[in-house]
């Protein structure tokens, strides 16, 4: 540890090093691999926990009746707020509330994203906090699906959380408003069976888009459409990085069990030059 961190000071601060570095680890072990670069470097230790994002956790509303998840957004002391009831768990004395405005605009939000996670997602728990801004109003929009959410069955373990964070500042045309995104989804995969061994996939994208869009569509209407195409582009994004990259891999380290040879094997490229050797030979015999 002490190497590493030695090296990384030479090109770079401390914490543009342990960022870095837990970009590189895997989101299923990211609180313990927070946990040792707190240790590491304690003088970080509130600016770490305020940049990286880790896995979504799920308490329970009393007094809805309904789960919701924890984040740094509706966090106060160590006290949590749910979207559903506006009330705090462990319960708190004036803890930090939208205004009015906002909290109406905050409860037709969670019953919006709420439909859209079950459409999307067959499962899962979402969650919705609006806050004031000087200039406008912000916001952060949950999803979490866990492997005890899964319909079908197929994974030992594993989780998808999108984390959504948006800021909304009215233009001065009074018209438009400059909607500012920025997603984040983490993802873990893992199973194990007989036949196919054991299986790990894991990793996180972070991306950011600016638009500025009509007032007139409502504020829900517009977050919403960015929310789901942003989704769309991290699903295909991960699927080629991820999903194809890890096929490409397996591919080429795979060796079938029939009997026949790999075109990628050194067996299967000598076979095809002493094919492609004969094929040559017998166009010059027949000139």
């Amino acid at each position: 540890q002490r190497l590493i961190s030695a090296g990384l000071q030479s090109t770079y601060s401390n914490m543009e090093a342990a960022l870095d570095l837990v970009r590189r680890m895997p989101p299923s072990n990211i609180q313990e691999n927070l946990t040792g670069l707190v240790d590491m470097a304690p003088d970080l230790t509130e600016e770490l926990l305020s940049r990286v994002d880790q896995p979504l956790q799920i308490a329970f509303d009393e007094v809805a009746n309904k789960d919701f998840l924890l984040c740094d957004y509706n966090r106060d002391g160590d006290s949590y707020r749910s979207p559903w009831s506006n009330r705090y768990f462990p319960e708190i004395d004036d803890g930090a509330a939208p205004s009015d405005d906002i909290r109406a605009l905050e409860v037709e939000a969670n019953g919006v994203f709420d439909a859209y996670r079950d459409q999307y997602y067959e499962g899962g728990v979402s969650s919705v906090y609006l806050w004031d801004t000087d200039a406008g109003f912000a916001g952060c929009f949950l999803i979490k699906k866990g492997d005890g959410d899964s319909k079908r069955g197929l994974l030992d373990n594993g989780f998808w959380d999108a984390i959504h964070v948006v800021e909304v500042i009215p233009e001065a045309d009074e018209v438009n408003a400059l909607y500012s995104l920025t997603s984040t989804v983490m993802l873990h995969l893992g199973t194990k069976t007989k036949q196919l061994g054991g299986f790990s996939l894991g990793g996180n994208l972070t991306r950011q888009v600016e638009s500025s869009l009509p007032i007139s569509e409502g504020h829900i209407v517009n977050i919403g459409t960015m929310i789901e195409d942003m989704e769309n582009k991290l699903r295909n994004t991960l699927d080629q990085v991820y999903f194809g990259k890890t096929q490409d891999v397996v591919k080429a380290l795979r060796v079938p069990t029939d009997g026949t040879v790999s075109a990628d094997s050194k067996e299967g490229k000598s076979l095809q030059a002493s094919l492609i050797s004969e094929m040559l030979k017998k166009q010059l015999n027949k000139k």
